[in-house]
């Protein structure tokens, strides 16, 4: 399979997809987390079932996905030390005359605070409308996300609306927060 390999790099980051490499890294970083803050913060995951082989695997059905233009997700690295800060991902929402994408982004919570989220998704977004080609990136964000709702303000989302029952989750239908940005 062909690999996808678009990429930025910022004056304090590296954003680009997971490789098989990252394993170690990555997972270090998921194991330092601290406790969780608030509801929509994991804080410390079990990672016992994350072997070397299972992340191998997830990071080829990141490259399929890729490839398929259905999902392109970015590990965001510190230039400095390599250290794995989080992700952002982009999700294909419609192509042909949309070019609608939905911005995901999480960085992990013993970094907060730092500028990394802001930085990330800025940068992330670049490639989101010069290399995907994505007209219109929206985020969908829980009505109660105080700090993705902060986060898509401070990058130049705009708020545009409140979907109602929009996504099923935790057995019930969710209002969602509608953010979006345009290719200018």
């Amino acid at each position: 399979m062909e690999t996808f390999d678009c990429h930025i790099e910022t004056e304090r980051l590296i954003i680009r997809p997971l490789q098989k490499s990252d394993y170690s890294n990555w997972l270090k970083e998921f194991n330092r987390r601290n406790p969780s803050r608030h509801k929509y913060d994991k804080g410390k995951i079990d990672m016992s079932e994350c072997t070397n082989e299972w992340f191998c695997q997830l990071v080829d059905k990141h490259q399929e996905l890729a490839f398929n233009d259905e999902a392109h997700v970015f590990g965001v690295f510190r230039k400095i030390d390599g250290t794995h800060l989080g992700m952002v991902d982009f999700s294909t929402l419609a192509r042909n005359t949309f070019q609608w994408g939905r911005v995901g982004y999480t960085i992990h919570n013993q970094y907060w605070q730092r500028g990394y989220g802001k930085e990330a998704v800025q940068a992330s977004l670049t490639i989101a409308f010069n290399e995907l080609h994505f007209h219109r990136i929206e985020a969908h964000i829980n009505v109660d996300n105080i700090s993705s709702t902060r986060l898509a303000e401070k990058v130049g989302l705009k708020y545009e609306c409140t979907r109602k029952e929009f996504i099923y989750e935790n057995e019930k239908w969710t209002d969602q927060l509608i953010y979006y940005c345009n290719f200018e």
